[in-house]
């Protein structure tokens, strides 16, 4: 959890000045030397009305995210949060100049840049930034968790910059796409215990045995009551494909239904004149 921080100064127009130091630390990294950059979790709204997405692929997550909870929703730390994103949004150019000069201080030789503690990569402008940045300072080495999966498959896994690995974590819209005897993959389990007996690999010990130990991830979900509650024994992939199963059939009882009407004098029913699920792959595929 990070520590609270000094909200961004209004100026006189009462806009916020760009953050003064764009990467930070927090409690849970900074013992490994790694540094992190945060946005605002899920979706949110601006203090101007402005609403934002910043993990447009989340799932069952959005329902128990640690970066909701606790310390992330104190004010002035969800100030310095939406003021990172707000950079990032009203001049991404500018941005992306911003954190490759800090990026260039010596104490970054040689460390980890944990990209996202919370947020994601929610546009393919903005990962096209990253990947820039990443490709400007070989002598610095980057991660991250992402459920952007289409997006990495497109932009990133043909031709990956050496210094920056990855982790597709289960819990988000996208978790079809994933291959667990092929893709290095991350799950939230309820305990340790159950880690194990899945057979997976705890990065409880260190963050960064999510990209540098084996490739099967597990991380053990936070004890936060009420979260666990909701998680119910589950792990956040069981959670997501019972979800994902349930609005499935609601589409294709929602499709029968549309697809039968009465025939004139009440003798029963007949097919409607719209198409099929089947004629419909963007539907048949979801």
């Amino acid at each position: 959890m990070p520590h609270p921080e000094t909200p961004p100064t209004p100026t006189t127009t009462g806009a916020p000045l760009r953050p003064k130091r764009l990467l930070t630390q927090n409690r849970e990294l900074k013992p490994l030397g790694v540094w992190n950059w945060t946005l605002p979790a899920w979706a949110g709204r601006f203090p101007d009305g402005r609403t934002y997405n910043t993990c447009p692929s989340a799932g069952v997550c959005a329902a128990v995210c640690y970066a909701r909870h606790g310390t992330y929703n104190w004010p002035q730390v969800r100030a310095k949060h939406q003021a990172n994103l707000a950079f990032v949004l009203d001049d991404l150019p500018g941005w992306e100049r911003a954190m490759t000069a800090e990026l260039g201080a010596r104490r970054f030789h040689g460390a980890w840049i944990r990209i996202h503690d919370s947020g994601d990569f929610f546009s393919d402008a903005y990962t096209l930034a990253w990947l820039r940045i990443i490709r400007a300072r070989p002598e610095v080495a980057f991660y991250a968790y992402t459920k952007e999966i289409s997006r990495f498959r497109t932009l990133i896994e043909p031709d990956p910059p050496e210094n920056f690995l990855w982790v597709y974590s289960y819990g988000g819209t996208q978790d079809a796409a994933l291959d667990p005897a092929v893709d290095r993959v991350a799950d939230v389990f309820p305990d340790e215990a159950a880690i194990a007996e899945a057979g997976w690999h705890s990065q409880e010990a260190s963050d960064l045995l999510a990209v540098l130990g084996p490739r099967l991830v597990g991380i053990p979900a936070n004890r936060i009551p009420h979260y666990l509650k909701r998680l119910a024994g589950r792990t956040f992939r069981s959670w997501q494909a019972e979800v994902d199963a349930e609005r499935a059939e609601h589409r294709a009882r929602a499709a029968r239904r549309g697809h039968l009407r009465l025939l004139p004098g009440g003798q029963g029913t007949a097919p409607a004149s719209s198409p099929s699920v089947a004629d419909r792959p963007d539907e048949a595929a979801a």
